[in-house]
C-alpha cells in the first residue's frame, strides 16, 4: 500500500488506498480525504487573475468506496471578482460527491484584517488522544490527533489538533487548503456525545468558509456537536492554525440508533 491517501492514476483518476478506510465501515471512505481531493481539482482549476477559495461545500451523495475514483472540476459561473468553480467525484458511473466554491479575487486588506480569535495552545503543549471504542483504523489512524480540550474518547464538545501523517496523492506535498479538508469533516467526530456502536452520527454535507490559507502541518479543530428532536443535528468548528482561527466548518447530521439502519 502506498503511503499516501492516494495514488494517481492519470486523467484524473485515483486508486483510494486503505488509510482512506472509515470508521464506520472498511469498505467506505472518511470523507476527509475525499473532500481535500474535490478540492485539490478545484485548486487546479486555473484562475484568470489571483484568487482564492472563499467557500467550499461538498455534498455527499453516497459512501465513496476504497478503490479507483475519477474528479472532474470547470468554472461553473465565471467572472472578474466572483466565480462558482464545480467538482465532481465518481466511482465507476456513480457521482458520490459533488463540491461548489466561490473562488474571490484577491485584494490587500491586511490594514483592516480583524482578530480572528484567541489561539489553541500549540500541539507540542498537548498530549495524543484515543479515538473511541467501536471504530475502526484506516483514516483515523493515518492522521494524528492531540487533544487540547476534551477529547475524542470524551463525549462532548472538543478542541484538538490533528496532523494527516501521510500525503494526499502520493509524490505530491499538500497545499494549505488539501490539508485543511482532509480534517476538516471530522468536526462531528471530534465533538460527538453519543456512542458510535450504538448511534450513527453521520454527516451528508459539509461547508468550510475561509478567510485566509492555512500554514503549517497542524490543523486545529475546535467543534461542537448539537441534536434536535427529530434526528437531525448540527456539527460546527472553528478551524485554526498556529496563527490563529482562520475558517468556519459545519456539517449537516443524520442521527439515530444504528439498529434503524444508516442509508
Amino acid at each position: 500500500m502506498a503511503d499516501a491517501f492516494y495514488v494517481p492514476l492519470g486523467e484524473g483518476r485515483f486508486s483510494a488506498t486503505a488509510h482512506t478506510a472509515g470508521p464506520w465501515s472498511s469498505e467506505s471512505q472518511h470523507f476527509g480525504p475525499p473532500s481535500a481531493l474535490l478540492v485539490r481539482a478545484l485548486e487546479n482549476v486555473e484562475p484568470a487573475h489571483p484568487a482564492e477559495l472563499a467557500r467550499v461545500t461538498v455534498e455527499i451523495l453516497g459512501p465513496a468506496p476504497v478503490a479507483e475514483l475519477t474528479v472532474r472540476a470547470r468554472v461553473e459561473r465565471p467572472g472578474r471578482s466572483v466565480e462558482l468553480l464545480q467538482a465532481e467525484l465518481a466511482s465507476a458511473e456513480r457521482v458520490v460527491a459533488r463540491a461548489s466554491a466561490w473562488r474571490v479575487a484577491t485584494s490587500d486588506t491586511a490594514e483592516i484584517a480583524t482578530d480572528g480569535g484567541p489561539l489553541l495552545p500549540t500541539p507540542d503543549s498537548v498530549t495524543e488522544s484515543p479515538w473511541p471504542e467501536g471504530w475502526q483504523g484506516g483514516y483515523l489512524d493515518a492522521v494524528e490527533w492531540r487533544a487540547v480540550r476534551g477529547g475524542m474518547d470524551v463525549p462532548g464538545p472538543a478542541a484538538v489538533w490533528a496532523r494527516p501523517r501521510v500525503p494526499l496523492v502520493d509524490g505530491e506535498e499538500p497545499s494549505g487548503l488539501q490539508r485543511l479538508f482532509t480534517v476538516a469533516d471530522s468536526g462531528n467526530g471530534v465533538s460527538n456525545f453519543l456512542d458510535p456502536r450504538q448511534w450513527w452520527f453521520i454527516n451528508s454535507e459539509l461547508t468550510v468558509h475561509v478567510r485566509r490559507v492555512p500554514a503549517g502541518e497542524w490543523i486545529g479543530l475546535d467543534a461542537v456537536t448539537l441534536v434536535g428532536t427529530h434526528g437531525i443535528g448540527t456539527a460546527t468548528s472553528i478551524l485554526h492554525d498556529a496563527s490563529g482561527p482562520l475558517a468556519t466548518g459545519a456539517q449537516a447530521l443524520m442521527v439515530r440508533p444504528r439498529q434503524a439502519g444508516g442509508g
